[in-house]
């Protein structure tokens, strides 16, 4: 993350974008604080701008009692949208110990190919305490209604576009498929190419 604009405008932009929210429950009676990967500015926050809003204005409204986590992946691009690896490990080390421990589960929804190599290859590291065991992928809206009160949390409108683009083509959970838009019934080509040159490759 690089900071071009001041504090003050960062701390603004975290709040416009409605990146984090607290709202909802899980099965269990939790508090769930969402948080929307596709609106994360990442090329303009500085990791000291997000702490100081976390500090402020997260981690104190979730209190001293068990809450979950539900985290958006979908239409996250790394250019965009990632970090990098040393802010995301400050910003959990950040993290008062009393919240990490409150931590119940973490739904990870729309993981995606790269992002669960990511995590199989970096989690253990950058996630000490027992944070990468409470990891929950979650590859559709279904299964998350399973463990979250489905009227209780606002999910975007594009999200619910995608989790449908995965019926019709799950080949694109695995990365075999590329997630451009297409008429659903048209042969899929590509999925063919990239297997092959998956198979190349290796």
């Amino acid at each position: 993350m690089c900071s071009q604009i001041s504090n003050s405008d960062q701390d603004q932009l975290i709040r416009k974008l409605d990146i984090f929210k607290i709202h909802g429950k899980d099965k269990r009676g939790h508090k769930i604080l969402r948080i929307i990967g596709k609106f994360f500015p990442a090329r303009f926050l500085s990791v000291d701008a997000l702490k100081a809003y976390l500090e402020e204005n997260v981690f104190p409204r979730l209190g001293r009692k068990p809450f979950s986590v539900v985290y958006v992946h979908t239409g996250v691009q790394r250019s965009e949208n990632f970090p990098g690896i040393s802010a995301l490990r400050a910003i959990y080390d950040a993290i008062p110990m009393n919240v990490k421990n409150n931590l119940q589960a973490v739904y990870f929804v729309h993981p995606g190919l790269q992002a669960r190599l990511f995590l199989a290859t970096f989690g253990r590291l950058l996630f000490s305490g027992g944070l990468y065991g409470k990891l929950r992928y979650v590859n559709r809206l279904d299964y998350l209604w399973e463990h979250v009160r489905r009227n209780e949390i606002e999910i975007p409108e594009f999200v619910y576009d995608h989790d449908e683009d995965l019926e019709y083509r799950p080949m694109m959970d695995y990365g075999l498929e590329s997630d451009h838009p297409r008429i659903y019934n048209a042969p899929a080509v590509d999925s063919a190419v990239s297997v092959y040159s998956m198979r190349c490759i290796s």
